[in-house]
């Protein structure tokens, strides 16, 4: 059977649409919420996918802080590589946290624990990048939460690449 010739409210025997096309039955449960039709609502399965949105949103965080963190220590550490494109990272990152903050207050009390957890993947991403051995990079975060999202704060040494 071709792609075209498949019928996406029909799932494969034994299986539901939920398992089949999820696409197909998201919108089918957002229909079925707007006629009110309860009973016919997969209500497990939506049920885990309200809560999974929200374990999205903590993961875009601890993500952006990863790349955010990354660049901050690459950024301290390798001054002599510092880039345009880093800088670039650093505000569009700084920009989009605080914008994911600003659209989920009830995480801001997660943001201790975001960053640390992030900071793991940050010192990664900042050894594989300089190819510094990973005891040049504190084994914590050193930043604390108050300059991290500041658009001021750019860690070592002044550069001319920096945002007057």
């Amino acid at each position: 059977m071709h792609l075209s010739e498949a019928n996406p409210k029909t799932p494969m025997p034994g299986l539901s649409l939920y398992e089949t096309d999820f696409y197909a039955w998201v919108q089918e449960q957002a229909s079925l919420l707007r006629c009110e039709q309860w009973s016919q609502i997969d209500m497990p399965n939506l049920i885990e996918e309200i809560e999974s949105l929200g374990k999205q949103q903590r993961q875009e965080l601890r993500n952006r802080l990863s790349v955010l963190l990354g660049h901050l220590l690459k950024w301290e550490y390798q001054a002599q590589h510092r880039s345009r494109s880093w800088l670039a990272t650093i505000r569009l990152q700084r920009r989009e946290t605080l914008r994911l903050l600003k659209d989920n207050p009830s995480l801001k009390p997660y943001l201790d624990h975001a960053i640390q957890e992030a900071y793991e993947n940050a010192r990664d991403l900042a050894m594989g990048e300089t190819n510094l051995p990973a005891q040049t990079f504190p084994d914590n975060c050193v930043y604390e939460l108050s300059v991290i999202l500041d658009d001021s704060f750019y860690p070592g040494e002044p550069s001319e690449l920096e945002p007057k």
